[in-house]
């Protein structure tokens, strides 16, 4: 939701690029999203750049940042600091499920224009005022916030600007998130007289009770460092380095074995919600699994014969 108690300065939050781009259609609620994709190396701080009118919802670009494996999933609407339109979330929901089962490493989750993402776009949720609009809604973005969590590749966030209700949801539910030192994040809603139920979920699963809780019922903001020192992202970096270690996350986790990256995440996220002695056996099993992996073998190897190891192997 785009509630950053600044009505005054809201943006025009109608539905936009619904046309006149690269298109495909995928299995989501609507019959077409918007999405582009492109493979070119694109110059430092693209992901930032405003988009011209009839572009994409969502720009995919691969090898983005110039590593093989990554691609960055741009929201596009950047005249509405990508506040997230059904077609929006139907456009990110079908990129994400397009990658799931491709070779892709790495998936950055990023922004164009002044922020990463201000939340679900008010003015589409205000012009349709039920109770069966409002839980399809936002059932539509947990089938979405739900998605990043069990695809087998990581997610990172690159967060520049705001991230705002939703868009700070969607922080919370990537598996890493790299903040520009100039990042502010909160959860606004109550400002507006709503309180940010569905956000709290993902929230109170990064920050400890009552800093996640003090976030909700002030909406107040918090600034990136505050955020890294919370648990809400793992790096922040002054604005012009923000690209830089993006990639250089990236490209560390792209340089590990691919078995064990995709199996340690899914992991993982099932454990956490284990009582501590099944957690204990579901993790016996897969590290046993994973040792059977000749990646894990050759790294064992290696690290015995006192060389790296050799993952072609």
């Amino acid at each position: 939701m785009n509630a950053n108690g600044q009505t005054s300065s809201t943006p025009d939050t109608g539905v936009v690029g619904a046309g006149g781009a690269t298109t495909r259609t995928a299995g989501t609620d609507t019959a077409e999203v918007n999405v582009t994709e492109t493979s070119v190396a694109e110059p430092k701080g693209a992901a930032t750049n405003l988009a011209a009118p009839n572009t994409a919802l969502v720009e995919v670009t691969h090898d983005a940042y110039g590593v093989p494996g990554v691609v960055r999933l741009t929201l596009n609407r950047p005249e509405a600091f990508n506040a997230l339109s059904e077609a929006l979330l139907d456009a990110l929901q079908a990129s994400l499920a397009s990658i799931a089962q491709t070779d892709t490493r790495v998936v950055v989750i990023a922004g164009a224009g002044r922020a990463f993402c201000a939340g679900h776009d008010l003015k589409e949720m205000r012009a349709t005022p039920s109770l069966a609009y409002y839980q399809a809604l936002f059932e539509r973005c947990t089938k979405l916030m739900l998605t990043i969590q069990r695809l087998p590749q990581p997610v990172i966030a690159r967060v520049h600007g705001i991230a705002t209700a939703a868009g700070c949801q969607l922080v919370a539910m990537c598996d890493l998130a790299v903040a520009a030192d100039t990042a502010r994040f909160a959860v606004s809603g109550v400002n507006l007289g709503l309180f940010c139920s569905t956000p709290s979920v993902p929230l109170s699963r990064n920050l400890s009770r009552k800093t996640a809780l003090e976030m909700l019922l002030t909406g107040e903001f918090i600034d990136a460092h505050e955020a890294r020192q919370q648990g809400l992202v793992n790096r922040v970096v002054p604005d012009g380095e923000l690209d830089a270690a993006v990639a250089a996350l990236a490209s560390s986790i792209c340089a590990k074995p691919v078995e064990a990256v995709r199996a340690g995440k899914g992991l993982f996220y099932r454990q956490l919600e284990m009582g501590v002695e099944a957690a204990y056996q579901l993790a016996g099993q897969t590290m046993a699994c994973n040792m059977m992996e000749a990646s894990a073998l050759e790294g064992v190897q290696a690290f015995i014969d006192k060389r790296a190891p050799d993952w072609r192997r």
